[in-house]
């Protein structure tokens, strides 16, 4: 068995500054949905693919799938938003197990009026850091990173 490929110290610093990133983004990002529209993070994740959808309606499977969460979750944060009156669950016309996902016109309301704050927020804390050139080579950092994760996801 071949010895352990341990991180530098460069690249453990580098590391502990993304998951710092991560963790104070996302905290960001829950507080300032929270603060300006009543919406959780969870919420928007959800709401967001399905106002881009078609008629506003996704295959259960398919945004479990665009959101990269597992049944469980899902299912439960649906019915969170159903009590809500955001969403509705119908049955699957081609797949008597599967289900569908409506944006209601609650919804749909909510999302248009959390995105242009979102957007903001997002711009502010990401972006406006950032040279153009900066944020470009951002971009391709990014796209090589998630196609080493992709190709080695298993």
């Amino acid at each position: 068995m071949s010895e352990p490929r341990w991180l530098t110290p460069d690249q453990a610093e580098v590391w502990a500054k993304y998951r710092r990133l991560r963790r104070e983004l996302q905290r960001a990002q829950d507080q300032q949905l929270q603060q300006d529209s009543g919406l959780s993070a969870a919420d928007y994740a959800l709401l967001a693919p399905l106002s881009e959808s078609a008629d506003g309606v996704l295959r259960a499977r398919e945004l479990g799938a665009e959101v990269g969460w597992e049944r469980s979750r899902l299912s439960h944060q649906i019915s969170r938003m159903e009590k809500r009156g955001l969403v509705t669950r119908e049955a699957c016309a081609d797949d008597a197990r599967g289900s569908m996902v409506r944006l209601t016109e609650k919804g749909r309301e909510a999302i248009e009026a959390a995105a242009p704050a979102h957007a903001d927020n997002v711009r502010r804390l990401v972006f406006d850091p950032l040279t153009p050139d900066e944020m470009r080579v951002f971009g391709d950092v990014l796209d090589r990173i998630l196609g080493a994760v992709e190709r080695n996801a298993g």
